[in-house]
């Protein structure tokens, strides 16, 4: 193969979840099968990458200062619910179970990772708790030792005299799951977040 070629694939290969054959493959499909749909992709990634943005207040993706969920009038924006990434947002988004904002970490703390407080997106959450125009800060963060520790370090440095409450959306068996297929991370997580039935 040629070396642009070969470049063309290590490119592809450094996207999530595209591998050696996987990179080949779209790398002849665009090259070849499709040449037509090569210009388009460099096209739209070009538009892309000069009109969005993150979202000045929560960190999400947009093409204007505030993103369409931060600009909504009719969203609750005095509760905010702290996720890890923009696709946690489109997750919950989709699930039309929250009607209030967000605010993207834009990831965890991971000292494995060399991945500290100064590293995320913490300093505008907690000018925005500063400001007063939070009330509630909603944790929807992983369930692991990492999200736990992120969870941990915002409660700790929430601003002090914000009367802010900190909550921590539950975890638990999935909807058709039964106690018998879950682990026992799931299993405590479930029963420590009980609610009244």
């Amino acid at each position: 193969m040629t070396n642009a070629f070969e470049k063309l694939q290590q490119a592809l290969r450094k996207l999530p979840g595209v591998g050696y054959r996987s990179s080949e493959r779209i790398a002849l499909h665009l090259l070849l099968g499709k040449p037509e749909q090569l210009q388009a992709l460099v096209s739209a990634l070009g538009d892309a990458s000069r009109t969005i943005r993150r979202c000045a207040r929560c960190g999400n993706l947009s093409e204007d200062s505030l993103c369409s969920i931060c600009s909504d009038p009719k969203r609750d924006h005095r509760s905010v619910c702290v996720v890890e990434s923009v696709p946690d947002i489109v997750a919950i988004e989709r699930s039309g179970s929250w009607r209030s904002g967000y605010h993207v970490l834009h990831g965890r703390l991971s000292p494995m990772q060399e991945i500290g407080p100064d590293d995320l997106n913490l300093s505008s959450l907690f000018a925005r708790v500063e400001s007063g125009e939070v009330d509630e800060v909603v944790l929807a963060l992983s369930n692991d030792v990492e999200g736990e520790a992120t969870c941990h370090y915002i409660q700790e440095h929430m601003p002090s005299g914000h009367k802010v409450r900190v909550t921590r959306i539950g975890f638990g068996i999935p909807s058709g799951g039964g106690v018998l297929y879950a682990d026992s991370v799931t299993l405590k997580s479930a029963l420590d977040g009980r609610r009244a039935y």
